[in-house]
Parts: C-alpha cells; sequence; structure tokens
C-alpha cells in the first residue's frame, strides 16, 4: 500500500469514527433528554391527581329526610380554579379587532383569564387623560362569561412604562406622579380586576430613579441595580397598590428566570428581601418567552418552580409564547426548527409541567393570533382565528383531560362519591319519574367538599 492510499485509508477511518462517535454521542443525548422529559412529566402526572383534585361527597335525601338510592347523577365541570389565561388587548379600543364575536367565541373556550393594558404611555399618553374608559366593555364582557381579569403593568421602569411628559418634572415629583397612578388606577378597577402586575421586571432593568435620571438612555435591560435600591421602589408600589384594594392580588413579573440561573438568583434575592420587608404581594410573576427561541430544559423549569415555592408564595406563569415561524430552536435541549408541531409538542410539556406543580396558580400566554402576535408564528389561532394545533391540543386538555364529568348512581345511603377537579359544578339527580333536579357546587382545595341536599 503507497503512501497516498495508507493517508486517505487513515483519513477515511478517523472520519468514520468520528461520525460514529457522534452517533452514539447524539443517542446518548436522545436518551438522557427522553428519560428526563418522562421522568418529570410521570412526577406532574402524580401530582396532578394528588393537587388538583379533590374528593368530594354529594347526598341526596326526600323530603322526609330519607335517603334517595338508586338514582342518576349527572357530574359535570364547568370552569376551573386553575387559571388558563391570555392578553386580550385586541378588544381593547377597537384597534385590532377583525371578526370580534368569533374572536371571543375561541378565546373563551379555552381561556378563563384576561389581561389588560395599562402601559403607563399607552393608558395615559396625554397627562391626565387616562384611558380607562377604554376597558369597561371588554371587562364587562369577561365578567358575563366567567373570565378572570388581571391588569399589567402598573410599574414599569423603562421607556415603555415611562410616558414622555414624565420630562418636566423632577425625579421626586415623578414618584409621587407614580404614586398617584398606582392608587388611581387600583382603587378606581376594585370591584373589576382582580390581579395585578404591579412591578415589571425589577431586576432586569433600572429602579425608577435610575430611569427617571436617564430618559434618554436606550438600554433599558440588563440593568443591576443594588437589590437594596430595587427593593426601596418595589416596595413602596406594592404598599400602594395595597393600601388602594387590599383585596387584590398582587404580583411582581421578571423574565428570564427559567434559563438564566444568574437571573433566577437575583430574583429570589429581592423577593426574599421583600419578604423579610414584609411587604404586601401575594404573588411571584415568572414569564416563560424568554429567550424566545428557547425549547426550557424541563429540570430547570422544575428547579425554578421549587425555588420560588419554597419562599411560601404561589406562582404565576405570566407571558407564555412559543412561536410556529419556522426559526431555529435554541437553548441546547431540543433541536430543529419552531413549527406548529414542535410549538404544540413544546406547549404541551411545559402546561403539564406547570399544571403539575402544586405552587403554580395560572398560565398566560402572551398573544392569541397570528393576526396580532408580538412573535411571529405565536399565536394559538391563525391570521383568520382558524385553530392550530397547538389550540386544538389545548383545549383537549383544558377541557377534557382536565375536567370532570361523571355518570353514577347514588348507593344505599343516597351518596355519591369521587374525585375532581377544583372548580365550579353543575350536579344533576334524576329522579325515576324523569324529573332533573340541578345543584351548583364549588369543589375547593383544602375544604371538606360535601354536601347534602334535600329533593323537594
Amino acid at each position: 500500500m503507497n503512501a497516498m492510499i495508507k493517508k486517505r485509508f487513515c483519513t477515511f477511518l478517523s472520519g468514520s469514527l468520528l461520525l460514529i462517535l457522534l452517533f452514539f454521542a447524539g443517542t446518548i443525548i436522545a436518551q438522557h433528554v427522553e428519560t428526563v422529559e418522562k421522568k418529570l412529566l410521570g412526577k406532574a402526572e402524580e401530582n396532578i391527581e394528588k393537587f388538583r383534585k379533590g374528593d368530594v361527597e354529594i347526598q341526596f335525601l326526600d323530603r322526609s329526610g330519607k335517603p334517595l338510592r338508586d338514582v342518576k347523577v349527572e357530574i359535570i365541570q364547568q370552569s376551573h380554579d386553575f387559571l388558563f389565561g391570555c392578553i386580550i388587548f385586541d378588544l381593547i379600543r377597537n384597534e385590532n379587532t377583525y371578526r370580534e364575536e368569533l374572536f371571543k367565541q375561541r378565546f373563551k373556550k379555552i381561556f378563563n383569564l384576561a389581561v389588560f393594558p395599562f402601559y403607563w404611555p399607552g393608558y395615559e399618553n396625554t397627562q391626565g387623560m387616562p384611558g380607562w374608559e377604554d376597558m369597561i366593555p371588554t371587562i364587562e364582557w369577561c365578567k358575563a362569561n366567567g373570565i378572570t381579569t388581571k391588569g399589567h403593568p402598573l410599574v414599569w421602569a423603562c421607556s415603555s412604562g415611562t410616558p414622555q411628559w414624565l420630562r418636566k418634572y423632577s425625579i421626586d415629583e415623578t414618584e409621587e406622579l407614580l404614586k398617584v397612578r398606582v392608587k388611581n388606577i387600583v382603587s378606581g378597577f376594585d370591584d373589576k380586576i382582580e390581579l395585578w402586575d404591579v412591578v415589571n421586571e425589577p431586576v432586569n432593568v433600572k429602579t425608577w430613579r435610575n430611569k427617571i435620571k436617564n430618559m434618554d438612555e436606550p438600554n433599558d435591560w440588563g440593568v443591576e441595580d443594588p437589590i437594596n435600591e430595587v427593593a426601596d421602589y418595589v416596595e413602596n408600589a406594592i404598599k400602594w397598590a395595597h393600601q388602594a384594594n387590599p383585596e387584590a392580588t398582587l404580583l411582581i413579573n421578571e423574565y428570564r428566570t427559567i434559563a438564566d440561573v444568574k437571573v433566577r438568583e437575583r430574583y429570589y434575592e429581592l423577593l426574599r428581601e421583600l419578604k423579610n420587608r414584609k411587604a404586601p404581594f401575594a404573588d411571584i410573576g415568572i414569564q416563560g418567552h424568554e429567550p424566545r427561541q428557547e425549547w426550557f430544559n424541563p429540570e430547570e423549569t422544575w428547579k425554578t418552580f421549587d425555588l420560588y415555592s419554597d419562599l411560601g408564595y404561589t406562582l404565576h406563569i405570566t407571558e407564555f409564547h412559543p412561536q410556529s415561524s419556522g426559526v431555529e430552536i435554541t437553548g441546547g435541549w431540543r433541536t430543529g426548527n419552531w413549527t406548529p408541531e414542535t410549538q404544540t409538542e413544546f406547549t404541551e410539556q411545559f402546561v403539564k409541567l406547570c399544571f403539575g406543580h402544586p405552587a403554580v396558580a395560572s398560565i398566560n400566554w402572551w398573544g392569541f393570533s397570528d393576526r396580532n402576535i408580538w412573535l411571529p408564528g405565536g399565536g394559538l389561532v391563525d391570521e383568520e382565528y382558524r385553530p392550530k394545533p397547538v389550540y386544538e391540543m389545548l383545549d383537549k386538555l383544558i377541557n377534557e383531560t382536565w375536567k370532570t364529568t361523571l355518570q353514577q348512581t347514588a348507593d344505599a345511603d343516597g351518596k355519591v362519591t369521587f374525585r375532581g377537579f377544583f372548580g365550579n359544578y353543575a350536579i344533576s339527580l334524576i329522579t325515576p319519574d324523569g324529573m332533573v333536579h340541578t345543584y351548583p357546587v364549588h369543589i375547593r382545595k383544602d375544604e371538606a367538599n360535601e354536601w347534602v341536599f334535600k329533593v323537594e
């Protein structure tokens, strides 16, 4: 064998060996990914049964107080206590409204939470002329359809949260104006909006005072002001909101906590400081779309939930936004591109982890339709409001898999017992003569969930 042939042969062997090694490495990584996902999704499934359902006992008696035995009972869940939500900005001010009735029909089929825009520059572009009236018709529609309402955000120390007319005031004066804004909005909507993102992205943007000092600075993100200074202005905002409506649920909202351990720990440090100060916030907001193309590592997702739940607060996934635009999947956990299929698969995985963690109370999408969307292809329905695969998957999960619908026969004591997902129900008793008697019940966490109904 001459030297040239030997060289080519060795090159061939080296290349083949490299391909073999890459194949086995890829196989090992794929097996690891599959193992981790299967383990965590299995844990989530167990938790769903354990933490999202309660034991129920209902007894039926006749007029004389005797048990109604062997009668048929239909158990139909009508709504969830867990909040599945989405922004509803399209319906505000009719700026982006298209086929409004179809939008509403698709929206309310899967969502029981709607988020309203309170960005200061848009809400009060001209000082003294806030746009509160623009919100009312859609809020009233939400209330009529059993949809919980949320406002976002009250305080955001960046260009999107600071109207230009603040420039004519001193820093101290802008803080007074901010205080008035928070109190006026929260008190003015006290019977209309139950949840508020009080402060948005406090550990990633400037403090209020530093933003007002640098109104012309274009870079608002990636800032690391001292935690004590951050806590000072966040605490004030929370206190103002709490004074305006002590019954409201107040959140702090932050991004990159799942994908970036440094940000996760910095946010934890702020929350711990606020807890030590006894600041009256109730819940923690965790955004679900930064980085915008990443398939989150489920281990890091679960670690994030565990970390913040250790503080004793409820968690809300506030801005979830997987897309289907064809761009590359980043983050290293999964590879490929964001297509309607991968959007659906990732959403299903992430939503199951959220619903399966006992500390999580809601998950909120950051856009409903591809017609008006922040990230291309991030909608659950297309531009004509036709359901995408991700919508159909969510519809099945929320309205079938995670809803309790049963038919039973009362026992000798006139009782039916079952485990049901927390939420509102219609319990219907069908007597032998064909009469139907329907009773509303609300199955709640940490309650006895026992009822006795006398059939008249």
